[in-house]
């Protein structure tokens, strides 16, 4: 988890210095005339291909639908990951073997490219894709075992000082943006929603202890293969919050875990 944090941010730090650049030199390198060109390929963090002076109010309308294409580093996801049992925050005694530690239970998520249309100043829509991770700090000393018919678990008689039972997914949100004019100091407000669809990549226990020191098994452990739901970020500038609820259970094929789903919520970086 460490290791993927700093990788994060050193990503940011790279994309944000690469794109600044290329931002600078197409400006001194193209004419006026080529602002009104109505395809972009970009490479950038977050909306930064898409900045303009805050002086520049103007609107041209002939520069509109724009068709937006390229790389990204955006919306990276920082918060806490809920398991809600039908409807409740409690675990039912079927799932109770999940109880987990809640400020240690964690979603992590970005988008590495993107696609869409911008419409005009104020509203875009476009779908991206990239990664997505539910991290789930269980309590309990069982491991979770891989390659049973359905969720199944064990008691163990060992004191793990971390038991981490994981899922990775591609994730494909498609983003309704809506956000306000550049104030004085260049930033804006966003609001964004829209449906949220992923594929799952692995499933994975990891465990350590005295004992056993470290340990990882890999298998879907009947996570979904595909889930869907909906988000919805609010922010300013390129700081804010999300909230991340998925409609379908998160196991499938084993009916103890019927009606067990996801919701996330916490902070975003990059709009």
């Amino acid at each position: 988890m460490k290791r993927l944090i700093f990788t994060a941010i050193l990503s940011i730090t790279l994309y944000g210095a690469f794109a600044q650049k290329t931002s600078s030199d197409s400006t001194k390198a193209k004419p006026d005339s080529a602002k009104n060109k109505g395809f972009k390929l970009s490479v950038g963090y977050g909306d930064e291909a898409e900045h303009h002076s805050p002086k520049d109010t103007s609107y041209n309308a002939k520069a509109y639908p724009k068709f937006l294409f390229g790389l990204t580093f955006s919306r990276f996801d920082l918060g806490l990951a809920t398991l809600i049992d039908n409807g409740s925050f409690t675990l039912s005694p079927q799932n109770n073997f999940l109880r987990y530690r809640s400020w240690k239970t964690s979603n992590v998520g970005f988008d590495l490219v993107q696609m869409g249309v911008r419409f005009n100043p104020n509203f875009k829509i476009y779908i991206s894709g990239g990664f997505d991770w539910t991290l789930i700090r269980l309590r309990d000393d069982i491991t979770i075992l891989p390659n049973q018919p359905v969720l199944t678990y064990r008691q163990d008689n060992i004191d793990y000082s971390k038991n981490r039972f994981s899922s990775s997914y591609l994730r494909i949100p498609l983003s309704f943006d809506f956000r306000t004019n550049e104030n004085a100091d260049g930033k804006r407000a966003h609001f964004v929603i829209g449906p949220d669809a992923g594929l799952l990549l692995n499933g994975r226990v990891k465990q350590i202890s005295k004992e056993n020191g470290k340990q990882k098994f890999d298998d879907d452990y009947h996570f979904a293969k595909v889930r869907y739901g909906g988000f919805v970020r609010f922010g300013y500038g390129d700081m804010g919050i999300f909230a991340k609820y998925y409609f379908n259970d998160m196991f499938e094929n084993s009916p103890e875990q019927k009606g067990l789903k996801n919701f996330s919520f916490g902070f975003t970086v990059g709009f």
